[in-house]
């Protein structure tokens, strides 16, 4: 009894992640007037500074080998700096509406997700998975696009969101890999420590080059802006990645990519209770689709965990 509740915990702290980053851009559409690279960069120093006081005995104890390193400097520059930069960004160009555009990273990260684990993990598809997988991702498609067909008609600012949610699908979906090769040898803990503090450093010289006003100053944030910057960080920033790490140690990357579509799921209710957007029918059978879906796979991890 206790075997089965620890298998599936892996896919269970997951799910957990993907519901706290799908209030992300309700929280960010506030911080609209900072430019992203300086939102990305306080909201990493922040997050260091309350993550340093928990971890800092573990980092201590912890001696990274040179691949490992290399793995932490990948993980910052792809997740940690572009992924969450163009997301932003792709947020920003849309005025942080969240319009289906900006939803494509994500129905299309697991594509790259899936195919860097299957070339650097060696990880086997199981004929089961790839059924509730593609189930999965159609439900998430009409979720996100009740016609059928992405909206693109919107303005010129429509279709750069799109390049840039593109490119954020790229950067998290192969970062899911890197990462699960780095939480393979270090504690998620540390991980999430060193993510943070590489990001951070990464992230400077881009701040003083391009987190400028119009008027050449650099841009800082406000009061009211620091305190969301620290609900962000408590939130969807680095208590999210905490929990999400801890669940990517215990489950392959071909199904906790997919756990992940519990974000867009969850972002269309937020949007139907804040902004009242009425869901179609299609919506609603894809939603309960959709779940049905990421039960199965997180049933089917279980399932493998004990065959083995």
């Amino acid at each position: 009894m206790l075997k089965n509740q620890m298998n599936f915990a892996g896919p269970v702290f997951i799910i957990i992640a993907a519901l706290l980053w799908a209030f992300d851009g309700l929280i960010r559409q506030y911080l609209y007037t900072l430019p992203p690279i300086t939102i990305i960069f306080f909201e990493h120093l922040i997050g260091l500074l309350i993550l340093l006081p928990f971890v800092f005995k573990y980092v201590l104890k912890t001696k990274l080998s040179s691949r490992e390193w290399w793995l932490v400097v990948l993980v910052s520059v792809l997740s940690g700096l572009l992924g969450t930069l163009w997301f932003t960004t792709a947020l920003g160009k849309v005025h942080f509406i969240s319009i289906s555009v900006v939803f494509l990273l994500q129905k299309l990260q697991p594509i790259f997700a899936i195919s860097t684990a299957s070339i650097f993990l060696k990880e086997k598809l199981d004929k089961r998975y790839i059924k509730w997988a593609l189930l999965a991702m159609i439900s998430a498609y009409f979720v996100t696009f009740p016609n059928g067909y992405v909206n693109l008609s919107t303005g010129e600012g429509t279709v750069i969101a799109a390049l840039y949610a593109l490119g954020a699908a790229f950067a998290w979906g192969s970062s899911t890999t890197f990462s699960k090769m780095l939480l393979g040898k270090v504690d998620f803990k540390v991980s999430t420590f060193y993510r943070f503090l590489f990001t951070l450093i990464i992230a400077l010289p881009f701040v003083l080059l391009y987190g400028q006003t119009a008027s050449g100053s650099l841009a800082l944030p406000s009061s009211s802006q620091f305190g969301l910057l620290a609900l962000i960080a408590l939130s969807t920033g680095m208590v999210a990645l905490l929990i999400y790490y801890k669940g990517l140690a215990k489950t392959p990357v071909h199904i906790s990519t997919i756990l992940e579509l519990t974000f867009p799921f969850v972002a269309i209710l937020l949007d139907f209770i804040v902004n009242g957007t009425v869901l179609t029918l299609l919506q609603w059978i894809s939603a309960f689709v959709l779940v049905y879906s990421i039960y199965k796979i997180a049933k089917l991890r279980e399932a493998q965990q004990n065959y083995v």
